[in-house]
């Protein structure tokens, strides 16, 4: 990896950002963790040896003037995240002014400081909110509905604008769920029902999810900010196994120690009942496939990921069990 050159990781004190940080640190890489503050906080999580520059909170005004200098690569992961229960307004104003405006203003600050490339992690949802039956590929079109989704598919055609304006190397990773220890959200409350040993309607559900392990995705961005075949690509990245549901939950009680407590219900009764409590959407996430088909990244970098996903969700389940959560 570039032994002089300095990396810009934004969103480096966050679940991926800090997983990144220890690689590169650990590859003898110079990073700068760019953090809304303060210093001193940041410090307290990031490896030794880290710079640190605060700029704040990350939208279309950011002064990224001091981060920047001397960067040649910039890692941008920060982002306005999906919310289940989002209490602003207008959420998709919200989600558009860091996601979309923070990304364009972000990229177009580090071309004009003469930085090289800028790798951003996007999302799948930039391209499909819902599940679907057959595998996303390369050539599924963009069809965001969600805010979180819309505000992340424009942060791309920012990119590819800014890029074509100033010579600006982008790429771009769309990562499906990421787990991994200090995970947060649904795969956390699974992680609490299967702890509990709640019973869970969920033998007969024969999905396919693909899923990617924080390390794996901390890797894909590595390899993205220094391979010359990577620039001005858009890549689907994941673990390349998808599972059923019903596999999640028995990985993640194998990791945690418990007999999985799995029963079967026929799916088109569990999607009544959810219809009736009028929980459609939930459903959907436990039930529903959403495949990646990743091909484009191995391909095109020979890069593949550095750990398979069961050991990913053992770590997972341990560190949940050891954190007493």
């Amino acid at each position: 990896v570039m032994a002089d050159a300095r990396v810009l990781v934004t969103g480096a004190t966050g679940f991926v950002g800090r997983v990144l940080v220890r690689r590169l640190r650990e590859q003898g890489v110079a990073v700068r963790a760019a953090v809304r503050g303060p210093a001193e906080t940041a410090r307290a999580v990031l490896p030794p040896g880290t710079e640190v520059a605060v700029v704040g909170s990350i939208g279309p005004d950011t002064d990224w003037t001091d981060a920047l200098v001397g960067v040649d690569t910039v890692a941008h992961l920060a982002a306005r995240v999906h919310v289940m229960r989002d209490a602003a307004a207008d959420p998709l104003a919200e989600f558009r002014a860091v996601n979309t405006a923070g990304t364009r203003h972000l990229a177009e600050s580090a071309a004009a400081a003469g930085v090289r490339r800028l790798v951003f992690v996007s999302s799948i949802k930039a391209v499909v909110d819902e599940s679907r039956p057959d595998p996303v590929t390369d050539a599924t079109p963009a069809d965001p509905h969600s805010p979180y989704g819309v505000s992340k598919r424009e942060a791309e055609e920012a990119l590819a604008a800014v890029s074509t304006a100033t010579g600006l190397e982008t790429v771009v990773l769309r990562p499906p769920l990421v787990y991994g220890p200090g995970v947060a959200g649904n795969l956390r409350t699974l992680l609490k029902l299967c702890a509990r040993r709640v019973p869970l309607p969920l033998a007969g559900v024969r999905n396919r999810r693909s899923l990617i392990g924080v390390e794996t995705l901390a890797d894909a961005v590595a390899a993205c900010l220094v391979h010359p075949a990577a620039a001005g690509r858009c890549f689907l990245v994941d673990d390349g196994a998808p599972l059923s549901t019903a596999d999640l939950v028995r990985a993640l009680s194998a990791g945690l120690g418990v007999e999985p407590r799995l029963f079967p219900v026929p799916p088109a009764l569990l999607g009544l009942a959810a219809r009736l409590l009028g929980r459609a959407d939930a459903l959907d996430r436990v039930a529903g496939s959403l495949e990646l088909d990743s091909r484009g990244i191995r391909n095109t970098l020979g890069w593949h990921p550095p750990l398979d996903t069961a050991s990913g969700l053992r770590a997972t389940a341990e560190w949940f069990k050891a954190s007493g959560a």
